[in-house]
């Protein structure tokens, strides 16, 4: 049997990024006072710490900074997802995030290149990853 995968938990900060996910946008905070972007999603700027913060739309690509090849299981969850492309996105608003890439042999990954997102519904939760653009 199938385990069960973990689920993200919105919290107040971070619920409008759910949401937008859901609807198949990618949203993003930014700052009203210095126009920081700011993810992961948090009460005030991580810049200059304020507080006035607005959830704007994104396109949600970016470039691929950072990756790794999980050859074993991450958790028993994801045992019928190996390899595992686990990979650290820098969009093009210039916040990075993590996520996994799909849609893509790990031997054709290269740092720098382009990627879109991909949205994919997980039981009660839609889920961000990224595959070459």
């Amino acid at each position: 049997m199938a385990s069960i995968r973990p689920l993200p938990v919105p919290t107040p900060n971070s619920e409008p990024f759910w949401k937008g996910l859901a609807n198949h946008q990618v949203i993003l905070q930014q700052c009203d006072d210095c126009a920081a972007w700011v993810f992961y999603p948090r009460s005030h700027c991580n810049g200059c710490l304020s507080p006035n913060l607005t959830w704007k739309g994104v396109t949600g690509n970016g470039t691929l900074y950072s990756y790794t090849v999980a050859r074993r299981p991450t958790a028993p969850q994801f045992a019928d997802d190996i390899p595992q492309l686990i990979v650290v996105v820098e969009l093009n608003e210039g916040v990075r995030l993590n996520s996994v890439m799909i849609n893509v042999a790990p031997e054709a990954l290269i740092i720098g290149m382009a990627v879109k997102p991909v949205f994919q519904l997980q039981d009660s939760a839609t889920l961000l990853y990224f595959e070459p653009a």
